[in-house]
């Protein structure tokens, strides 16, 4: 990968995340810090350029964690409370620009973040300290900066939702989609054009808008990626155990994981 191509997995957990509140189970109580997972997020840097993917209720934690101090947009994959609940957060990024933060998301999403914080998108928030959001409205592939974004469009629960394929000059192309249960034969042509893909694998038992472990093996195996990681997991995974049934070139993703050169 380029050397000024990175992504990092900021958090790689379900909705409630891992450990799960009252849980006693053995990977709720591990030691091993890749079973701590905080909710899905994806930070993509493309030389000066860094771009978040959604800003879920982990995003404080996890921007000082990897000592994120900068972000140039934010993309939002779909409006579930486990992506887009951080949003305040966001205001951390707005206090040394001086324009506003772009935002970028499907109608639907964009909706319900103009509803949910109304405030912030309201012509009277004036104040400095508060985030000033530049909505954004994903209708087919664009750009920010030097990375290309293709937007990949795919079936999970009854909500809007899209993964993303990222393209920068010099450096493999990079498919996340952190919820899904159906990948559509369009999205799937797209997922081709990946090198490495990132991909919601919620546990071993299936679920009804959610990958499974061998749904998503199966996603995987079609693409043709060389490289591919697991995420969006419950505390029905333990890390080790499930990397060692794994197939060659198949991993499982942890919070602070960098993909780069």
């Amino acid at each position: 990968m380029a050397a000024d191509f990175e992504l990092t997995l900021l958090g790689t957990g379900t909705s409630v995340g891992v450990p799960v509140i009252g849980c006693k189970c053995r990977v709720c109580r591990s030691e091993d810090p890749r079973n701590k997972r905080t909710r899905s997020s994806l930070h993509v840097r493309a030389g000066d350029t860094s771009v978040l993917v959604d800003s879920g209720p982990d995003l404080r934690e996890q921007a000082l964690r990897e000592d994120l101090t900068k972000v140039d947009a934010v993309i939002y994959t779909h409006d579930h409370v486990d992506h887009v609940v951080g949003f305040d957060e966001l205001r951390a990024f707005c206090w040394h620009r001086d324009s506003p933060l772009p935002l970028y998301a499907r109608p639907s999403c964009m909706a319900t973040l103009q509803t949910m914080f109304g405030w912030a998108f309201s012509t009277g928030n004036i104040h400095s300290g508060y985030i000033k959001p530049d909505p954004r409205l994903i209708d087919g592939r664009f750009s920010i900066g030097p990375l290309a974004i293709t937007p990949l469009p795919v079936d999970h629960a009854q909500t809007e939702t899209h993964g993303f394929l990222f393209e920068s000059p010099g450096a493999p192309a990079v498919a996340y989609i952190p919820d899904a249960k159906r990948v559509p034969p369009a999205t799937m042509e797209l997922l081709r054009r990946a090198d490495i893909l990132i991909i919601d694998a919620l546990r071993s038992k299936p679920h009804p808008t959610h990958l499974s472990t061998d749904e998503a093996l199966e996603i995987i195996a079609s693409t043709g990626v060389r490289q591919a990681w697991l995420t969006h997991l419950t505390h029905d995974n333990e890390h080790h155990e499930l990397e060692a049934m794994l197939p060659a070139g198949v991993r499982v993703a942890w919070d602070g994981l960098k993909i780069r050169a």
